[in-house]
């Protein structure tokens, strides 16, 4: 009988050894899916509630009830159940980072598109050196100024008081190399702008500026322009005083350096009053600089920028700036 037993016991031993290292397999297997899907999951909610398994602990129901599956089965659910999350979430994972690869390759366009617009307008800045040195007298003609520049009420300040001229500043600062008969005539002209005072510093300066452009005294104004937007660069007339001085080289037949004080308007206060008219009239510069291509890509900027809110006067002249420099529809 003993010998019966201790044959029993022994088959017992060998029949459960190889179960349980079965189980041991499988318990290390279920270890490393776990830290696994925690890496994953760490991943994909690096601030959020990662995903909880779907499976629970085992309900045996009644104590004494025998249970449902045994434990093998139960390992091997736990197994499946894993290995179904963690496709899940590689997949997110696989999707979240093609997504962002995407959208790092539109931003990249987008900023490739963004610089060729605005490259267009630089190549016009380098030639202005050259020109400007060139005399007066070599400048071509200006071509249908009157056509081209809008009134001059356009550019008008409020009225404003004046001192008695006999005050005025020396305007005659600005000579040139030419007879004494002739600086004695452009120092009268210049005499009898008035000056305004109103007690508004720079509005006066600006006036001053303005009255001189609008007694066609354009050396005397781009002076007196420049001084007022160093002096007062974030003043409500800054818009105004950078476009007209702009406005004082074109009518002087100056293009070249007409196209800077634009230029500079339009990039450097877009949101300005008169930035959508410095850039309409940084491409009749170009126009008359026989750079007509880029005049018309200017106008097609005006067209991208201000299109919608520039004002009907102003989209007329720009149509029609567009016909001269023969730009297509």
């Amino acid at each position: 009988m003993r010998h019966a037993l201790i044959s029993i016991a022994l088959l017992s031993a060998v029949a459960a050894a190889p179960l349980a290292a079965q189980d041991g397999a499988v318990e290390l297997r279920v270890g490393k899916l776990e830290k696994e899907m925690k890496a994953v999951q760490r991943k994909v909610f690096p601030t959020g509630v990662p995903v909880q398994p779907e499976i629970g602990p085992l309900d045996t129901g009644d104590a004494g009830a025998a249970p449902a599956s045994t434990p093998l089965n139960d390992l091997s659910s736990r197994v499946d159940s894993l290995e179904a999350q963690l496709k899940l979430l590689t997949g997110q994972v696989e999707t979240d980072g093609n997504r962002l690869k995407k959208l790092e390759e539109a931003f990249k366009a987008y900023q490739g598109t963004t610089d060729a617009r605005l490259k267009t307008l630089e190549p016009t800045v380098p030639d202005v050196t050259p020109i400007a040195a060139t005399p007066a007298a070599a400048t071509p003609p200006a071509a249908k100024p009157v056509a081209l520049v809008p009134a001059a009420v356009t550019e008008a300040p409020k009225p404003a008081a004046a001192k008695p001229k006999a005050e005025a500043p020396a305007a005659t600062t600005t000579k040139a190399a030419t007879p004494a008969k002739t600086d004695a005539k452009r120092k009268a002209l210049v005499d009898a702008v008035e000056i305004p005072a109103t007690g508004d510093a720079a509005e006066d300066a600006y006036t001053y500026g303005f009255r001189l452009w609008t007694a066609k005294l354009y050396p005397e104004a781009q002076v007196k322009l420049k001084e007022f937007s160093a002096k007062y660069p974030k003043h409500k007339r800054a818009s105004f005083a950078q476009n007209l001085l702009g406005r004082a080289y074109l009518d002087e037949g100056k293009p070249a350096l007409a196209s800077v004080a634009f230029y500079d308007n339009y990039t450097k206060n877009p949101k300005g009053e008169r930035a959508s008219e410095s850039l309409y009239y940084l491409g009749v510069a170009l126009t008359r600089l026989k750079k007509l291509p880029d005049a018309c890509k200017v106008f097609d900027e005006f067209k991208d920028v201000y299109g919608a809110s520039a004002p009907a006067d102003l989209k007329t002249r720009v149509a029609k700036a567009r016909t001269e420099a023969s730009c297509s529809a």
